[in-house]
């Protein structure tokens, strides 16, 4: 028996639905209680508990981050039609994660887990590309119609005192169609800005941004403008104090350098942009089982969790008693993340290096060749052991127990890892 490392700080736990949250329980129970002295605050998100509620408690686990500082979170469904149905709930509820991050002004940060025995796709990629996502407004907070007949389309601008002020034709439809207005504010891009700026400093990595502003002069222009204002007031010094870039031009030639690039970098991008280039940028270094994710808050606020969703196939095979083997590195990695971010807060080395090491571990076990079923296609291993879900949770703890006997010094920081 381990003497257990003391967390001073209580981490915000959020737990999930499906076959992710049958994984977090017993991430929870065999890589962590085990190994720390931790207060937890927990909050549960399974869909009908967010339905009991009328959803207060995803707002409640938001306010929980915002009073400690750090979150971990489970994968959660957000419900459609058919999803209503199947559990009998009220309403197709909001998503959590949109939910959460409107009420900490967030940015989505997405980096790969890179292994040497998955090779990338993109062959000279040889460091993490971390994706920096806004996630506020734009097709997210979209209003649609539907044009059936002929007739104008008009964005008007009214101000609060019933008055006019600006009226632009959207288009004269001759025949059917359909229209989208989206918006965007600028407390919300100066965040965006915020956060990224904060978070590229934090990781000592050059930052990216592309937008498409000689098209849209506007509203990407608006992203542009603000952002160089902040860079120039906020960031400038300490960006060249710290060695690293801000570098902004259009989104086209961002991904034609990123395509010829060795990574290493920070790539912001607008709503839609980062929710579809950070799967392709998982795909392309793996899968999305190897995609880490963090809400950051431009005051600091953190909240870890997997990039994937709930894993619903995998669930109904478990609940009939079948063999599944999913992958848990992204759950695991949420926890850790968050363990890890509660040490550097708390100011507790030994904290941090545990979740170095338990990283550490998932990476020595991988690379040696032990792995679940969704990745024994990506691999350059030669005979891989492919392993059940639990099986990889009992070799994962296995390798932990390893490093741990093994190193004299593990609880120090990640100098001292192998």
């Amino acid at each position: 028996m381990h003497n257990k490392i003391k967390v001073k700080t209580p981490l915000v736990e959020i737990d999930g639905d499906e076959m992710t949250r049958v994984i977090w329980a017993k991430i929870k129970e065999q890589l962590v209680l085990p190994y720390l002295d931790i207060q937890l605050d927990y909050y549960d998100l399974h869909v009908q508990n967010r339905d009991k509620t009328d959803d207060q408690i995803t707002f409640d686990s938001a306010e929980a981050i915002k009073k400690f500082g750090v979150g971990t979170k489970c994968a959660t469904i957000t419900p459609n039609a058919a999803r209503v149905k199947e559990y009998g709930l009220k309403k197709q509820w909001s998503s959590p994660n949109g939910s959460i991050r409107a009420a900490l002004d967030g940015t989505v940060f997405r980096t790969p887990i890179v292994l040497k025995n998955i090779p990338p796709a993109v062959k000279n990629w040889v460091k993490p590309i971390t994706i920096a996502r806004h996630a506020y407004g734009d097709m997210y907070k979209n209003v649609e119609m539907r044009i059936a007949d002929p007739g104008k389309v008009e964005l008007v601008y009214t101000g609060a005192d019933g008055k006019e002020i600006d009226r632009k034709l959207v288009q004269e439809f001759k025949s059917p169609g359909i229209v989208r207005g989206t918006h965007n504010l600028d407390k919300s891009i100066r965040s965006f800005a915020r956060s990224c700026f904060e978070y590229a400093l934090a990781e000592k990595q050059s930052l990216w941004f592309g937008t498409k502003d000689t098209i849209s002069k506007t509203y990407h222009g608006r992203f542009r403008d603000i952002w160089a204002d902040t860079y120039e007031k906020e960031y400038a010094a300490r960006f060249e104090k710290a060695g690293i870039e801000y570098f902004y031009t259009l989104i086209d030639d961002i991904v034609a350098r990123v395509m010829k690039s060795d990574g290493g970098m920070i790539w912001a991008c607008l709503n839609y942009d980062g929710d579809v280039l950070s799967d392709m940028l998982a795909s392309g270094f793996g899968s999305l089982g190897l995609m880490t994710s963090v809400l950051v808050s431009p005051d600091g606020k953190y909240e870890y969790e997997a990039a994937h969703g709930t894993v619903t196939k995998h669930y109904y095979k478990h609940l009939k008693g079948e063999e599944t083997s999913t992958n848990s590195v992204a759950s695991i990695y949420a926890w850790t993340g968050a363990i890890r971010r509660r040490g550097l807060l708390d100011g507790t080395p030994d904290v941090v290096a545990f979740a170095d090491h338990l990283d550490a571990a998932i990476i020595d076990l991988i690379e040696g060749g032990t792995m679940t079923k969704d990745l024994v296609g990506l691999t350059s291993t030669k005979n891989p052991k492919a392993v059940s879900t639990w099986q990889f949770l009992d070799e994962v703890r296995h390798a932990l127990e390893q490093r741990i006997f093994k190193l004299e010094k593990w609880r120090e920081p990640t100098e001292w890892m192998e």
